[in-house]
């Protein structure tokens, strides 16, 4: 029955496909230009997750933000080859010596999507008014705002008390920004910082005109209006979204052809990943990326086995990715024990989960949240001097004895909150955690199965004491991990949403440790700082890592520039596609 539910889902996304666009001309329209590529076509994809919400302040998962790069863009973004910080809406940018101050220079030529928001419907030039009213919302309480906590807060000169003064009514003062002219705006620092540009390319920093926000309001969760590369023709929530491409785009490549190659993109919405992939090797999809745990060695056996016929292609590298179960330690009672704590992590045998469980699609996680990178390592990240959680059913047994429940006496049953789609994996996980407890604690775990939108504002709202996340980092650096564990992150009134700090964790020592990081210049010293703020998490167990995610990517053959990096980051305004061969 699920299969077929999933398939008929499928059936009636191409159905909404059709009424835009004939899905079977989404290739047909590719033409060669200069430089050997080809313009024209439609990419299809498909996310198992729904999108929560397109509004740049308020993404908060990968869905939202996978779909919200191709229409919104910030001061710098990505290259999605190496990760390296490249001009976006800036064209370049000068940073002073004692890296508190940044100055931008806009490009001239930017346009807005046309909307019915504009007069005549039609997009205006980017100024530099236009950055600073989106910082200035960025820095403004409002319940969709999930990303002013990792952006500006504790950052940028002023962005604390504007915050504070958003509800007062008053007309505010933004201290640390200042446009110059229509193409400059100068940013600055509450202490140096030299990941700054990094915190710029985050989703929350995109740009995005006033009239959309005075027309639109909260229907700016699928109202778009940005300057990227496509714009949103058609949106069915939870089904599927048509983008088509912005004709007044920037961008052009090297040999002068106008960005984006694309005519547009077709996204789909269909939660089985058995389907999804069924689908893609049907010729439906263009690409795919992480395999289900169930199809993982029927893919790659094709492979092992000698058959090297595949139609499709496979790309993978290790992802800046982390699966963990997490701990409420301000509303649970026995969670605020870190006995307890360390003793559900003690009794967890990761590696067998990684080799028997997602079967390869993972590597344990035995350092703890930030996962292994040679890179950070080589940086000066002390992933050798960590202390983990080494699989040790003798001493959780005694720390749970230490605790006052010795064999789980006592304790209650407790709820696992995970969230569907995906396909098996997270169930297959929940069950093997759910055993290894059982077993070796003699604790009785129940699982929840919410959707997605729910399961995010059930942990953001504190209503899940035990629940499953992964973070995926937004910015290559440790600090987009440890982030998670910043004191300042919990609000004061436990009945508020907790945005990113979502087991409400509270330290001063790891506080002090991440603050001073933050404000280290050299790179080598801010990675120990971090190492020993990371071992602080460690000590007091304030989540469970299970594994570090691998990426696998799938693509069509004649798919090109879409490359796959460790963040899963997707710029589409240089992919193309060649016609497929007869």
């Amino acid at each position: 029955m699920r299969k077929l539910l999933a398939s008929t889902a499928f059936f009636l996304v191409l159905l909404l496909w059709s009424c835009s666009n004939d899905k079977n001309q989404d290739h047909k329209n590719s033409n060669e230009t200069k430089g050997g590529v080809y313009i024209g076509g439609f990419l299809r994809v498909n996310e198992v997750n729904n999108i929560k919400s397109l509004m740049p302040i308020a993404i908060n998962e990968v869905a939202s933000y996978h779909l919200a790069s191709q229409v919104y863009e910030g001061l710098v973004k990505y290259n999605q080859m190496d990760l390296s910080i490249m001009p976006g809406l800036a064209r370049s940018w000068e940073i002073s010596a004692d890296l508190m101050e940044y100055t931008f220079h806009l490009r001239s030529d930017v346009k807005f999507h046309n909307d019915p928001c504009f007069k005549d419907s039609l997009g205006r030039n980017l100024v530099a008014n236009d950055v600073k009213y989106c910082f200035e919302n960025l820095c403004s309480k409002n319940v969709n705002n999930s990303q002013y906590d990792v952006t500006f807060k504790d950052r940028v000169e002023g962005a604390n008390d504007f915050f504070a003064e958003s509800k007062s009514g008053k007309v505010r003062t933004f201290r640390g920004i200042t446009v110059i002219d229509d193409s400059t705006i100068k940013i600055r620092l509450v202490h140096g910082d030299a990941n700054f540009l990094n915190i710029l390319a985050m989703p929350g920093c995109y740009i995005y005109p006033r009239e959309a926000e005075q027309k639109y309001g909260n229907e700016m969760h699928t109202k778009c209006v940005g300057t990227g590369p496509f714009y949103i023709e058609t949106i069915k929530e939870g089904e599927a979204v048509v983008m088509k491409k912005n004709s007044n785009y920037w961008a052009y490549d090297k040999d002068g052809n106008r960005l984006p190659y694309l005519d547009g993109v077709k996204w789909t919405f269909v939660p089985d990943k058995k389907t999804e992939v069924m689908e893609f090797r049907r010729g439906n999809y263009d690409m795919i990326y992480r395999i289900p745990v169930e199809m993982f060695h029927d893919i790659f056996g094709e492979m092992q086995n000698g058959k090297r016929s595949l139609d499709f292609d496979i790309y993978s590298s290790p992802a800046l990715s982390t699966h963990y179960y997490g701990f409420n330690l301000q509303t649970n009672p026995f969670f605020s024990l870190k006995e307890i704590r360390q003793a559900f992590n003690l009794a967890i045998d990761r590696q067998k989960i990684a080799d028997y469980t997602i079967k390869g699609e993972g590597r344990s996680a035995d350092y703890g949240m930030v996962p292994y990178t040679e890179v950070f390592e080589k940086m000066g990240y002390d992933y050798k001097g960590l202390k983990g959680y080494k699989y040790n059913p003798d001493s959780a047994k005694k720390l749970m004895a230490l605790a006052g429940y010795p064999d789980g006496k006592g304790l209650p049953s407790f709820n696992l909150e995970i969230n569907s789609g995906g396909g098996d994996r997270n169930i297959l996980v929940a069950l093997v955690v759910q055993k290894m407890l059982k077993e070796n604690l003699g604790v009785n775990v129940n699982m929840n199965v919410v959707t997605w939108p729910e399961h995010i504002d059930n942990i953001q709202s504190g209503k899940s004491d035990f629940f499953r996340y992964a973070w995926i980092a937004d910015y290559p650096d440790p600090e987009s991990f440890l982030t998670l564990f910043y004191g300042k992150h919990v609000p004061a009134n436990y009945l508020e949403k907790s945005y990113v700090n979502f087991g409400r964790f509270k330290n001063k020592m790891f506080d002090s440790l991440f603050v001073s990081a933050r404000s280290e210049p050299d790179k080598a010293k801010r990675y120990k700082l971090f190492s020993k703020a990371e071992q602080i998490v460690l000590d007091e167990a304030a989540c469970m890592p299970l594994f570090y995610d691998e990426n696998f990517r799938l693509e069509q053959k004649n798919v090109r520039n879409l490359p796959e990096n460790p963040m899963n980051y997707i710029d589409m305004s240089t992919t193309y596609l060649i016609p497929k061969k007869k």
